[in-house]
């Protein structure tokens, strides 16, 4: 093979001598046509180059996925994912923007043609090209930090955009905080045009009055050190000593506090009692940690808050991953330091005599207000047979039990990881299955191995559902753009917040020019503050407040709000049934009542 490769690159070969032994037939023909070549016959350089590529061996073709470059560049959407040990192909599109299936694997490594194929199919497919259509309906790629304010600026005064950009400017990095402000401003315009005095109370109602931030540091079970940061907002006192939650999540920082705590100022002022608003908590995750580590994270942050906090001063609430375990070590941290049995905390095992009500209040408060938006629309609430809930914490899961009690049928939740669809509802059973399941601390997909009819869906929330009445309860902003999209196309017709700002200010965009009603978590999430209230005018007068009578003061109080919001909504020129009515109603009640009160204290 090498005299033959050097034929055509030696010229002077061709006046040597030549010969060739053979004993094969194709080794003959070879010759031949050798002899062909050096004759310089006309087709002597097409015989040349035939035998050169018969001769010359193959290579072994490398098992290389150079192919994975041509789909890269003609399928953008398509993505690889590790799933199980082996390479699966997704669609990064449709498990965004996706109804119907947001988790979407074709083929496996292997097989090039297969693969192709699929992703050819997928492409062309109806599923994917309305994903697509969402995508590009979407305004929240593209929003900047920056841009946001723009969003509702051609809507506002010019003292009300001044206050807007006072605080962009201050916070620029606080998008939750932002939104929240943009959000008040909107609904207070009417307002601050009539009294030029609020705008000033305004601008230091945006500003806490106290941002205390500190070091947690504690050690794990394996001897090793954790430092995690601490926060507590206290962010108005106007009508009475702080009161707000506490929050230990991951995604805790001073944005999410500062629009929780503001939240809290003016959900506290709704209610008939006289509190402040705070709230606080830390980006330490208690999921996965063990009894002792929790308890001491929890000690380790008390001693520092306790300085801070008191009957009489700032009371605590739990919220996210904050429940009866975080509290009691809390308390009992705050009782060894302080050495005062008198609380300082709301909503522990043993802490007031009626703590399982407070725990249940929120999300019952959250139905009784339901009922009242409903029957302002000529409906009833009883045998609504499709409700869906995000969020599987105390508050979806006392929705989910109210919801049963008074004859609708609630038929999702959902975790972190997907959501859980029963299509024959939830009832009784179902629901206490449910709470033994959350108790041991088990995801919501071990539902389906009882109940083999139900469905868990990965990576996705149930807002593409059918559905006539949703509570998103999970987290804020839970509810985007394409998420309103989705509900839209759904059929529901009220969206009741039971967590704060359930919905970024594009979905809420989308769903007023649908006509969807929007209950505001601070008016419709305002059953914690009741018990509350409750609870310390039981422990002053050493009163004792029964089940029943609770639940009839939790009733009053719900009503009491909804009546606030639709006279405050409507003194603006909202109607009743106008899809941000609620909202502006809250709004509005919430903040004259505390600027009378700041108004009256001066400048403090």
């Amino acid at each position: 093979m090498g005299a033959a490769a050097g034929v055509v690159d030696d010229a002077s070969f061709a006046r040597a001598a030549f010969a060739v032994v053979s004993s094969s037939p194709e080794a003959s023909a070879n010759q031949q046509a050798m002899h062909h070549v050096l004759d310089g016959s006309p087709s002597s350089q097409e015989l040349s180059a035939q035998l050169l590529s018969s001769d010359k061996p193959r290579k072994k073709k490398k098992v290389v996925k150079k192919w994975r470059d041509e789909w890269a560049d003609t399928y953008k959407w398509a993505c690889v994912q590790m799933v199980e040990g082996s390479s699966r192909i997704f669609c990064s599109v449709c498990k965004e923007y996706g109804r119907k299936h947001r988790r979407n694997p074709y083929g496996n490594e292997g097989s090039r043609n297969m693969q192709m194929s699929a992703l050819e199919e997928h492409n062309n497919s109806l599923l994917h090209k309305e994903a697509l259509r969402l995508q590009l309906a979407s305004k929240d790629r593209g929003i900047t930090l920056l841009e946001r304010p723009i969003y509702i600026k051609a809507l506002l005064s010019k003292s009300a955009e001044s206050i807007i950009e006072t605080v962009i400017r201050r916070d620029p990095h606080e998008s939750e905080y932002i939104q929240a402000v943009q959000e008040i401003v909107h609904s207070l315009e009417p307002v601050l045009s009539k009294n030029i005095q609020y705008l000033h109370v305004l601008e230091s109602l945006l500003e806490p009055e106290r941002v205390i931030i500190f070091r947690v540091p504690w050690v794990d079970d394996k001897g090793e050190k954790h430092v995690n940061r601490g926060f507590r907002v206290q962010f108005n006192q106007a009508l009475g000593p702080y009161k707000g939650g506490l929050r230990f999540h991951p995604s805790v920082n001073l944005s999410v506090l500062k629009f929780l705590g503001l939240e809290q100022t003016l959900k506290n002022a709704l209610s008939t009692f006289s509190f402040g608003g705070a709230e606080g908590g830390s980006d330490f995750d208690p999921k996965g940690k063990s009894d002792t580590e929790v308890m001491r994270f929890c000690q380790s942050f008390m001693d520092e808050l306790f300085h801070h906090i008191g009957p009489n001063q700032d009371t605590l609430t739990g919220d996210i991953g904050v429940g009866f375990r975080e509290l009691g070590y809390l308390y009992g941290q705050y009782r060894r330091l302080t050495g005062e049995f008198e609380c300082a905390l709301v909503g522990g095992r043993n802490l007031l005599a009626n703590s399982n009500l407070h725990a249940e209040a929120a999300g019952h408060g959250l139905v009784y207000y339901a009922k009242h938006v409903l029957a302002d629309l000529n409906r009833d609430i009883k045998g609504l047979r499709l409700c869906l809930i995000s969020g599987s914490g105390k508050l979806a899961m006392h929705v989910m039990e109210k919801l049963i009690a008074v004859g609708a049928v609630p038929v999702s939740l959902s975790d972190s990881k997907g959501f859980l669809l029963d299509d024959e509802g939830f009832d009784g059973s179902k629901a206490m299955f449910l709470k033994d399941m959350k108790s041991q601390q088990k995801p919501l997909r071990e539902y389906t191995r009882r109940y083999v009819r139900a469905k868990y869906f990965d990576d996705a929330r149930p807002w593409g559902e059918k559905c006539d009445l949703a509570f998103p309860c999970a987290t804020q902003n839970e509810l985007n753009h394409s998420d309103a999209l989705a509900i839209i196309s759904s059929g529901c017709h009220v969206i009741v917040e039971g967590s704060d700002m359930s919905c970024t200010a594009e979905a809420i965009d989308v769903l007023r020019k649908s006509k969807i009603i929007v209950a505001p978590s601070k008016a419709a999430n305002a059953g914690g503050v009741a018990v509350s209230g409750l609870e310390m005018a039981s422990k002053s007068n050493q009163m004792h407040w029964t089940g029943e009578e609770v639940d009839t003061k939790l009733q009053e109080l719900m009503r009491d709000i909804y009546q606030k919001s639709v006279a405050a909504a409507a003194a603006c020129g909202h109607s009743k049934d106008g899809p941000e009515a609620l909202v502006h109603g809250a709004n509005v009640a919430g903040f004259l009542r505390v600027a009378q009160a700041m108004l009256e204290q001066g400048c403090v």
